[in-house]
Order: structure tokens, then C-alpha cells, then sequence
């Protein structure tokens, strides 16, 4: 539903401010999170397979262990930064992986490999959840999908940007003490994340109270709109333990759906490049890591668009079940397509389809927790959802890797990862119909209606 013609120019004030001092900055946090953890898929076809002696199936592992790290400490993490604030706790988390991701410059064998990863993990848990939970705490939920759309356009812009970056510091070959270019690509994107961490630590505030950036009616304002939303979300008590955020139906039901949009995201982060690198055998043709960068690139800048202008329109309409559910579909649909069009122009064309799919959902989807949880639920149920998502972080790199190692290509690896998104757009459906089914009527249903 729009909104926009209740808003006071106070409250104008207060959410533009905050999308221009804490959006951008939470953003480029992101955007170095998810470089970070997916330097190892640009690395992959450009000198570390080789000089670490990786089958695919071995890289698939080492991309996803990094998850087993990640999940289980996901929902502590949470939990520690809603009780130790926001700005202490994502500083931390940057500066810890921040040093474990400068590790990989010197990494030796695939054990080591495995090692780091899994470190990695450990040092990064909580950070997403946590950055999606302080947005969350910031604004009311009637702006929230706007917010977390300008937060989440960070993700496709880490690819746009990130890929020709990876390419550029991979070509620096023997430029830093001999290293070669894939270690110093490690090397260049892994300082970043000190730097930013100790910056976020004096910069980040952990409520509107404390920012000074605002005027005392805009703080006034947005502490009441923030403290009446959480008196009367879901209408209780309940939904702001840990318990009932564990033994929720629909906090379960979106982390499996969640589940199915991270498989194909990982599945397309992490072996894009090693698709990209087929081209050159399909075409005859060859190209330099930074044309493979720019390749790379390529779906993810409209994918950027279209998530802008889906999210916008899903926050004008007031969000339904299908700005959900049909890029789910068109994901399903897409991915396996791609490796049946017959030439490199064709097969990227299809891909951004898939990428454009799986980012006009994810940022509408991260609407509905906080929909109906607050407190600490919000907290343990926003990190279960990103949690369980996240398994598919380790599955999809590992399965599609193992499978293309029993099949020798990629055409049943990409049906895997159909079916996963269309068990997305299926649930997402039940999950619609199972609210309408036990909430009261309203004038605007919406996927996330309560049950009364």
C-alpha cells in the first residue's frame, strides 16, 4: 500500500536521513562481506585449482564449508548483537574476518583451504542477519522494503564491481613480492574489511536516540513510531522471546524458502566463472581475467535494476504473495535453460534472467520477519531463517560440484538448483494461502498476514 501521502515532513526528514548516512555505509559493509566470501569463485579458474591441485568437487567443498562456520554460530551471534549493540558487533565481526580473509594470501594445500574457509565462516556468522536486523530497528516496518532494497542492491553491485576488481588484482601477477595474482586479489579485498570495521565501530549508532545527525523532533519521531510498532506487533509477549521464534511455523517455512534462493544465488556466484571459462573452448575464442571479469559482471547490473524497480513497486502496491513468488518461478524456469541455448551471447542473456529473479525477491522477502517478531524472536528468528538459507551455501557449491564431477557437465547440477527455486515459489504460495486461511479479514492481504 502507498503510503506516501501520510508521511509529514518530519518523517520525510527522518527516513531520507537515515537512508543517506546509514544505508550507504551498512551497504558497502555488505558489499565487502560477499566479496569476501566469494573472492574463492573468481580465484578458482584463475591459478588456484591448478597451483592447489583442486578437482571440482574439492573446490565445491572448500566454497561451501565456509557455511558448516557460518551456521553455527549464526543465531549466537544474533543474539550477542542484540544484546551488545549493533555498532560493537558488527565492527568486530568485520575486523575478525577481515584478518581471517588476509590468511588466504598464503594458503599451501587444500586442507589449509578447508581450514580457512571454515575460520572464515566463524569470524563472518552474524553479520547479515545482523545488518538486516539493524536496518529493521531503524526504520518502521511502512518503509522497511524500501530500506532493505537500497541495502540490498549492495549484493548485485559486489559482482558489477567486484568481478572487474577481482580481475584486475588477479592480472598483478609477481607485482607484490612474487605473489601470484590470485593471491594478491585475496590480499587486496580482505584489507577492506579491517579498515571498514574499525571505521563502523566510531560511525554506526545504535538507535535514533543517539544520532545527532537527526533533529530532536526526528528522533522523536521515529523512537515513537519504532516503540508503538513493537508494542503492538502480532499482538503479544510471545513474539519477542527466542523460543517463540524457534517453534514458529512460519519462521521455518521462510527458511526453507529462503533456502531455495540462496542455492541458486551460491550455485551461480561460485561457478559463473568456471561456466564463463567454457566459453572460450564453445566460441574459439580467448580471454584475459579482466574480460572474464567484466563476462562475469554482466547479469548482475540488470539484475541491480530490476531489483530497484520490483521492490519499488512492491512497496506502492503493499507487498503480495507474487513479487515473491514469480521470480521464484522465472529462477526455476531460467537457470537450467541456460546451458541448452547453444552460444555464450544466449547463455549470459538467460543467466541474467536467473540473477534478476533471485534479487527482486530477496529483499522483499527480508520484509516479513520482522513483520511479526520483535525483540529478541527478532533477533534468534531473522538468524534461523539466514541460517538454515544458508545451508544452501554449503550444498549448492559442494552438490553442483560433485554432481558435475559424476556427470561431467553442468546440465543436471543447474536442474537441482531449478527445482530448489521452485520449491521456493511453491511455499511461498502455501504459506500465503495457510494466513489467509487463519488470519481475519483485512483490506490488504499480504503474504505475511497474522494469525489471529
Amino acid at each position: 500500500m502507498d503510503t506516501t501521502h501520510t508521511e509529514t515532513p518530519v518523517a520525510r526528514s527522518a527516513i531520507r536521513k537515515v537512508a543517506i548516512r546509514l544505508v550507504p555505509f551498512v551497504a558497502l559493509m555488505f558489499f565487502i562481506n560477499y566479496l569476501d566470501r566469494t573472492a574463492i569463485g573468481f580465484a578458482s579458474p584463475n591459478g588456484m585449482n591448478d597451483d592447489l591441485a583442486l578437482s571440482a568437487a574439492q573446490f565445491g567443498f572448500a566454497s561451501g564449508v565456509f557455511f558448516i562456520g557460518y551456521i553455527l554460530l549464526e543465531v549466537p551471534s544474533n543474539l550477542a548483537l542484540h544484546r551488545f549493540g549493533a555498532r560493537r558487533w558488527l565492527a568486530r565481526i568485520m575486523v575478525s574476518w577481515g584478518i581471517v580473509a588476509l590468511l588466504f594470501t598464503w594458503v599451501q594445500n587444500f586442507e589449509q583451504l578447508i581450514a580457512l574457509r571454515f575460520l572464515l565462516g566463524v569470524a563472518e556468522a552474524g553479520f547479515f542477519p545482523g545488518a538486516i536486523l539493524f536496518l529493521s530497528l531503524w526504520v518502521p516496518a511502512q518503509y522497511r522494503g524500501r530500506i532493505l532494497m537500497l541495502f540490498y542492491l549492495a549484493q548485485p553491485l559486489t559482482t558489477v564491481i567486484g568481478a572487474p576488481l577481482a580481475g584486475a588484482l588477479i592480472q598483478q601477477h609477481g607485482v607484490f613480492f612474487g605473489l601470484e595474482g590470485w593471491r594478491f586479489m585475496f590480499m587486496g579485498v580482505a584489507i577492506p574489511a579491517i579498515v571498514v570495521g574499525i571505521i563502523a565501530w566510531f560511525y554506526l549508532k545504535d538507535k535514533p536516540a543517539d544520532a545527532k545527525w537527526l533533529t530532536t523532533e526526528e528522533q522523536t519521531w521515529l523512537t515513537a513510531a519504532l516503540e508503538a510498532e513493537r508494542a503492538t506487533t502480532a499482538g503479544g509477549e510471545k513474539h519477542v522471546s527466542a523460543r517463540f521464534a524457534f517453534s514458529s511455523g512460519r519462521v521455518w517455512m521462510l527458511s526453507f524458502i529462503y533456502f531455495g534462493f540462496i542455492y541458486g544465488l551460491y550455485a551461480l556466484a561460485f561457478f559463473l566463472p568456471t561456466i564463463i571459462e567454457g566459453f572460450q573452448t564453445q566460441s574459439g575464442t580467448s580471454f584475459d581475467v579482466f574480460q572474464k571479469g567484466l563476462i562475469t559482471a554482466i547479469p548482475y547490473l540488470p539484475a541491480a535494476i530490476v531489483m530497484y524497480f520490483w521492490s519499488r513497486d512492491a512497496s506502492r502496491r503493499g507487498l503480495k504473495t507474487w513479487h515473491i513468488a514469480i521470480p521464484a518461478i522465472a529462477g526455476a524456469v531460467s537457470i537450467p535453460l541456460a546451458l541448452f541455448t547453444g552460444s555464450p551471447v544466449a547463455t549470459i542473456a538467460v543467466i541474467t534472467i536467473t540473477a534478476s529473479a533471485i534479487f527482486a525477491a530477496l529483499p522483499n522477502f527480508w520484509t516479513l520477519p520482522t513483520q511479526f517478531l520483535t525483540g529478541v524472536a527478532a533477533a534468534a528468528g531473522v538468524a534461523l531463517i539466514n541460517t538454515i538459507g544458508n545451508l544452501a551455501g554449503f550444498s549448492a557449491p559442494y552438490i553442483t560440484g560433485a554432481v558435475h564431477d559424476w556427470t561431467g557437465g553442468y546440465e543436471v547440477p543447474m536442474f537441482i538448483v531449478g527445482g530448489f527455486m521452485l520449491l521456493s515459489a511453491v511455499l511461498t504460495i502455501l504459506l500465503a494461502r495457510s494466513n489467509r486461511t487463519r488470519s481475519a479479514p483485512v483490506a490488504a492481504p499480504t503474504v505475511t498476514e497474522d494469525a489471529r
